[in-house]
């Protein structure tokens, strides 16, 4: 197949090129982790950066997987933050199910901790997985959004739980390290890659 130009855009097959490409910065392994820190890597080279999270396994029971931002290499993590939390729901046992919007998983002007997953299981086969996407981490103009998808094995009747996750850190000074971590107790297992975006 030939490629069409319409003198900004390539299309291929029915696809847009539009000449992006991921680049990986690093990975971190828990292993009965308290928590897991990015101090570096995170600058003005890339517009996005992307955070996988895979097979994040708790310590402890019914937890929530959370983030912070920090404006100081990672000496404090309390970036304020807005956010909304929607997630849908579905047992094992095809009982129980719902879509709907999160009102105790949101943040309104808070440097609290946001959840990505919430009510993780610590059974053998329990974890969760997504990402978190950071755009423009070291604008000093614009406040600092971010996107998050993840599914997790939700502790009570072996759910299927997938929140979807967006806001901002509400500041104008550069994000340069985040933090990941367990709402109560270690991560006992899991990694995180992180990416930059051109």
């Amino acid at each position: 197949m030939g490629l069409i130009s319409n003198g900004t855009t390539i299309f291929d097959n029915g696809t847009v090129n539009a000449g992006g490409s991921m680049t990986f910065i690093s990975k971190a392994t828990a292993s009965a982790s308290a928590s897991i820190e990015f101090t570096s890597g995170i600058d003005s080279t890339y517009k996005e950066y992307v955070f996988y999270y895979i097979n994040m396994h708790p310590a402890n029971n019914a937890v929530g997987f959370q983030f912070n931002l920090s404006t100081d290499g990672g000496s404090t993590y309390n970036v304020t933050k807005t956010s909304t939390y929607f997630g849908a729901y579905h047992d094992e046992y095809d009982i129980t199910a719902a879509l709907g919007y999160f009102s105790g998983e949101d943040l309104a002007q808070s440097t609290s901790n946001q959840n990505l997953l919430s009510g993780v299981g610590n059974g053998s086969d329990e974890s969760g997985s997504g990402y978190l996407h950071l755009f423009n981490p070291s604008s000093t103009t614009f406040v600092k959004h971010f996107i998050s998808r993840g599914n997790n094995i939700n502790q009570s009747g072996d759910y299927c739980w997938s929140p979807l996750i967006a806001g901002y850190g509400n500041t104008t000074s550069a994000i340069n390290a985040v933090k990941f971590q367990m709402s109560s107790g270690n991560i006992d297992a899991g990694e995180i890659l992180l990416f930059g975006i051109n």
